[in-house]
């Protein structure tokens, strides 16, 4: 091998480890940018539901109105016309945030003879503990139940 064909190949070298270094950028730049487009959506998935959820719970007259008001509306928004033991649970466990977005939205006057007025409801526990037990339970977040597609169906005019 000459100086002149070694010089070249070493050049092919480097332009291939260039080419490579950038794949690989693109590679890690794309999945980071995944990673991150699902953060947002899980985020504003959470922040708009919990909006509508909250002036649900504020809205009921009682911590059990609250409950149901909360939970049909999961049901409508999940298009859960069938019920099934698995959705029964995962109803059943959202209640506490029901009640934790009731209970913020209805504070405990301190010495009204309540032992509520001394705790202070943390609606954001709440949630994350449903979404803890729904992740190590199903295996994926909650909020990849908001995801399916509804199709659009014919307006039918007779």
């Amino acid at each position: 091998m000459t100086v002149l064909s070694a010089y070249l190949a070493s050049l092919e070298t480097a332009a291939a480890a260039a080419e490579q270094a950038e794949v690989d950028f693109r590679r890690e730049t794309e999945a980071r940018a995944a990673v991150l487009a699902n953060a947002r959506a899980h985020a504003y998935r959470r922040s708009n539901l919990m909006a509508t959820l909250a002036t649900l719970a504020e809205g009921a007259e009682t911590p059990e109105l609250a409950v149901a008001a909360v939970q049909a509306h999961l049901r409508v928004r999940l298009g859960w016309d069938d019920m099934s033991d698995a959705r029964d649970a995962v109803l059943s466990r959202f209640a506490p945030v029901a009640l934790a977005l009731f209970a913020a939205a209805h504070p405990v006057e301190p010495g009204s003879g309540s032992s509520d007025a001394d705790q202070e409801p943390d609606p954001a526990a709440a949630l994350a503990a449903f979404e803890n037990w729904y992740s190590e339970t199903r295996e994926s977040p909650f909020w990849y139940l908001f995801e399916h597609y509804i199709p659009e169906t014919p307006r039918v005019d007779y």
